[in-house]
């Protein structure tokens, strides 16, 4: 979802920075709506991970469909496959399939026009998998954590990003490498019209991350018993490096715009800078200091777009401004929350009315109770609370909002229907008070017998 740039380009002044985030910018009738997700790739007869080596590896299983589909090219990493590239069907973009470092096979999509286009991709995406992935004996979980494996257990996958983060995430946070190895999420992408758009949909969003992680809260096993909290993935984000996770305060700040933004992002730690094909540790120093000329082993040298793109894929704050926004709190779920998120944010973001009405919630909640909220929600779900209001009646409230936003929205499929049937899974939840996490604990204490291997057999994709 980002405008093409001359990636060669040298950064010299922070006005460059400035422009690369303001080339976001798009009139209304351009905005789209990006989809990823994640999800665990296990072997059926014994549910065990599923390595990259082997002969029925994830290796395998990318070339397998790189050879199956044409419309599908490689993406290599010297002569290693690590994902694959399909060209869209609605513009210049593509969507790739990619690797996490535990072998979460991701779908990030095209930017599309409505949900129903996203709903079609999921099922495509999940058509082509299955082709091959039955007869490899592969299946894949939706949940937002590992509900079985340790961190030692989850095989690595052979991208050089990921080895340099290894070494880095123990010294910062306890809990990175669980981030890496044992999460999945899903996750939408929208664009926005101008600097103040975006202020506004950044306030809203972000204070509103909770919620979404309270709704599609879905990792409440860990290491085949209950955690005891309602998203342990969302959990796990409050220790892994503080210097690029969390809620920005400065976002709510008199002032705020791109330039604010370029600042944080100028002193967050780099990890890395990719030079002839390799990842160079150049761990814990800030990317001010490389538009300085003065990072350690590139004296005199100054970075490229290039280098400023990658390094904003570094950050992880809740939500994540590149040239559009990323809503990063929700667990990854069943197949119909997959919509389901982008259709939440979708009529909330992209409708004025709906957005103006999430501001005029949001807008008198201070800083702390912003963070205490972000704290209760990986325990609490729903029931945790702001300002003597519960997060279950807020919840009813935002998702009328968001209703509106898509019923005005009224794009229809072949049926009749508006993207506001994506949000039916959601309207359940807060009507039955009983969420995913919920439910989940609820089968494994008692259909199940606390069998986790059950949650293989019964929630795979």
């Amino acid at each position: 979802m980002s405008n093409s740039v001359d990636h060669s380009t040298p950064l010299e002044t922070r006005d460059q920075l400035i422009a690369d985030l303001a080339a976001g910018m798009k009139p209304k009738d351009q905005w789209r709506i990006g989809t990823e997700h994640e999800k665990f790739p296990f072997y059926r007869e014994d549910v065990s991970p599923v390595p990259y080596e082997g002969e029925n590896g994830i290796a395998v299983l990318l070339d397998e469909m790189l050879e199956a589909d044409s419309k599908y090219t490689g993406i290599f990493e010297g002569d290693v496959i690590i994902g694959l590239k399909e060209p869209s069907t609605c513009g210049k973009f593509s969507s790739n399939i990619s690797l996490e470092p535990g072998g979460q096979f991701e779908l990030s999509g095209a930017p599309l026009k409505t949900i129903h286009q996203t709903r079609n991709e999921i099922g495509r995406h999940f058509e082509d998998v299955s082709a091959i992935s039955d007869e490899m004996g592969i299946g894949f979980l939706g949940l937002g954590y590992s509900p079985k494996f340790s961190v030692d257990d989850i095989p690595h996958m052979p991208k050089g990003r990921y080895g340099i983060m290894r070494d880095y995430m123990p010294k910062v946070g306890t809990y990175g490498l669980n981030m890496m190895h044992n999460s999945c999420t899903v996750q939408v992408n929208l664009d926005f019209g101008s600097e103040t758009d975006m202020v506004k949909k950044f306030r809203v969003s972000l204070a509103l991350q909770p919620l979404a992680t309270a709704l599609f809260g879905n990792s409440v096993l860990k290491d085949g018993a209950v955690s005891g909290f309602h998203s342990f993935r969302s959990e796990v984000w409050r220790d892994v490096d503080n210097d690029r996770t969390g809620m920005l305060p400065f976002v709510f700040e008199d002032g705020m715009d791109f330039g604010r933004y370029v600042d944080y992002a100028l002193e967050v730690p780099m990890y890395f800078v990719y030079r002839d094909g390799d990842y160079i540790d150049v761990l814990g120093q800030p990317f001010s200091k490389f538009m300085d000329g003065k990072l350690d082993g590139f004296e005199g040298q100054l970075p490229t777009m290039a280098d400023w793109e990658l390094h904003l894929t570094t950050i992880f704050p809740e939500v994540r401004l590149k040239q559009f926004l990323e809503m990063r709190g929700a667990d990854c779920g069943p197949a119909p929350f997959l919509p389901a998120l982008s259709a939440f944010w979708t009529g909330l973001l992209y409708d004025e009315a709906s957005l103006d009405a999430a501001y005029d919630l949001i807008k008198g909640w201070s800083t702390n109770e912003r963070q205490i909220l972000r704290d209760d929600v990986p325990r609490l779900g729903l029931k945790a609370g702001i300002q003597s209001h519960k997060l279950n009646d807020i919840a009813k409230e935002v998702l009328a909002m968001s209703d509106a936003g898509l019923k005005g929205r009224d794009f229809k499929n072949p049926e009749g229907e508006d993207e506001r049937i994506f949000l039916e899974p959601l309207h359940e939840i807060v009507e039955d008070g009983w969420s995913l996490s919920e439910r989940l604990v609820d089968l494994f204490n008692n259909e199940w017998n606390q069998d986790v291997n059950k949650v293989y057999e019964e929630l795979q994709y």
